[in-house]
């Protein structure tokens, strides 16, 4: 099996298939672009990075122009001389057909007018090689009872996208529709009464530094254990969802989805987390219960808590959740739990470069907000006083996903700390710092933000109290201030709601993933 399956993978373009069908190939083609690259001078500029000598079908087609490549990133002249004194050097002018074959390659055509026309006729053919080898090397490895089935599935959609990656490129765009598109995007930010750009997280004096998470950025949310990681991006997930109706996905690979719920009525309800554990309720809990999570069940939020994700299965869903859902937002809690697939275990340091490129990528591609939770070393608890406050330095495991990263923010709760009182004498108890330490496109600073630990929650520092019994009536009230997050309508349970507690067209689904 495994002889079969290695000429499969290195000599498939050579040998007709089991149904006797050639594989795809462009000959002709090769001998006219190679023949004007050894006519034209500038004729490479124009398909150097659409081809590679791997496109070429014919052996000695891909010594020819990795000769001619060699000759261009060492700026020498392209032509028939030069081209056949490298391919000498090389060794491998007799095997190409030597010095008459090369002269009949330009003899084919006139000009190099329409090279880039052929090329990319070449790449398709070369793309369809690669998949037709791909896809037998999967399907040897299918009939195989001792393969993994994950494991295929990981390499399936691994090879798929590293050919997709590897040889689609995207034109090059004009400035002035872009130019119109980033007027239009001004114009609609000015008509907003709060100037916000992109997604807003219902944090408002983080709205005023960001303008809201903005299309396409890598945002790193990072902090040391039990500082507030996941109960600060469930606050943000729920203000996005329930506040300004955008469609967000969460993929938890450290709680369950029925965790991550319950995390959610405990903030929404401000019943708190061990009332909703033990459902220990009064009956007027109970109703009030019911009544505040109408919000969360008609909420377009999507759980997925698949352990242990792959960045590969993780592209795939977040196509299909844009796709289906079009969601406006990905959290990732949290990176260093994703795996790069079987391919790159082993060293650690490699795989989450490569995740955290990967997810900069997802965020280019469906042109959203990808938001992932990070860990920090330990060298913060090592450090005294303002000085244990968060920096770059401490992203753990890789320098990389400082550098893949548009914006960085860490989460400091000096209290953790037994910090209670700053310089001034003012209390720190329940208060969050959120340090912007980079920002690509924005200033950096901190903003401080309310935690309320009984609910797991972060709010703006002007907020509700929890509701409480009057003492005097029984009856349950709220006492709340100016946050404009607390006068939420209570929408209708006419769509997309059915029995049983799920919300088939646009909520969550306790305990089942949407996908």
């Amino acid at each position: 099996m495994a002889k079969k399956n290695e000429n499969t993978k290195n000599n498939y373009r050579d040998l007709p298939s089991e149904y006797g069908k050639m594989p795809p190939q462009a000959v002709d083609l090769e001998e006219a672009v190679l023949g004007a690259l050894m006519l034209e001078k500038d004729a490479f500029a124009i398909v150097g990075d659409l081809l590679k000598p791997e496109c070429f079908y014919k052996d000695a087609h891909q010594r020819i122009f990795k000769a001619i490549h060699q000759l261009f990133i060492n700026d020498e002249p392209v032509d028939l001389l030069t081209v056949s004194e490298k391919l000498k050097s090389n060794g491998e002018l007799e095997q190409v057909g030597g010095y008459y074959y090369l002269s009949q390659l330009t003899s084919r055509v006139a000009s190099a007018a329409h090279i880039e026309f052929h090329a990319r006729i070449i790449v398709q053919k070369y793309i369809q090689r690669k998949l037709i080898g791909v896809c037998t090397e999967l399907q040897d490895m299918a009939y195989d009872e001792a393969t993994d089935v994950a494991d295929l599935v990981d390499k399936a959609q691994k090879a798929v996208f590293d050919i997709a990656d590897g040889n689609i490129r995207k034109d090059t765009t004009e400035i002035a529709p872009l130019i119109e598109d980033a007027i239009r995007g001004i114009e609609a930010a000015a008509k907003r009464p709060d100037g916000i750009s992109g997604i807003p997280s219902g944090f408002t004096a983080l709205d005023e530094v960001t303008s809201g998470w903005q299309n396409s950025d890598l945002v790193i949310i990072a902090a040391r254990p039990a500082m507030g990681k996941t109960a600060f991006v469930l606050s943000m997930a729920r203000n996005m969802a329930v506040s300004y109706k955008q469609p967000i996905a969460v993929f938890s690979l450290e709680m369950s989805s029925i965790q991550l719920v319950n995390r959610l009525i405990a903030s929404e309800t401000e019943l708190g987390s061990e009332k909703i554990k033990n459902g220990r309720l009064t009956e007027d809990e109970w109703k009030h219960l019911h009544s505040k999570i109408k919000t969360l069940i008609t909420a377009p939020i999507y759980v997925d808590d698949t352990p242990a994700l792959s960045i590969f299965e993780l592209r795939a869903k977040c196509r299909r959740l844009k796709q289906k859902y079009d969601v406006k937002v990905i959290i990732i809690d949290y990176l260093q739990l994703m795996t790069a697939g079987a391919d790159m275990r082993g060293n650690r340091e490699q795989e989450v470069s490569m995740i955290s490129r990967q997810l900069k990528i997802i965020a280019k591609e469906l042109n959203v907000p990808v938001i992932a939770l990070s860990q920090l070393n330990r060298g913060v608890e090592l450090r005294t006083g303002d000085a244990k406050k968060p920096m770059l330095s401490d992203l753990r495991e890789s320098g990389a996903i400082e550098q893949d990263a548009d914006m960085v923010l860490f989460i400091h709760r000096p209290e953790k700390y037994g910090i209670m009182t700053d310089a001034q004498g003012n209390s720190l108890k329940g208060i969050a710092d959120i340090i912007i330490a980079k920002h690509r496109n924005g200033a950096v600073g901190e903003i401080q933000l309310r935690f309320r630990s009984e609910l797991t929650q972060f709010c703006d520092l002007e907020m509700a109290t929890p509701f409480h019994s009057d003492t005097t009536t029984g009856e349950l009230v709220t006492r709340t201030y100016s946050s404009k997050l607390n006068d939420e309508p209570v929408p209708s349970l006419d769509s997309g709601f059915e029995e049983g507690g799920k919300s088939f067209e646009s909520g969550i689904i306790p305990g089942e993933a949407p996908f």
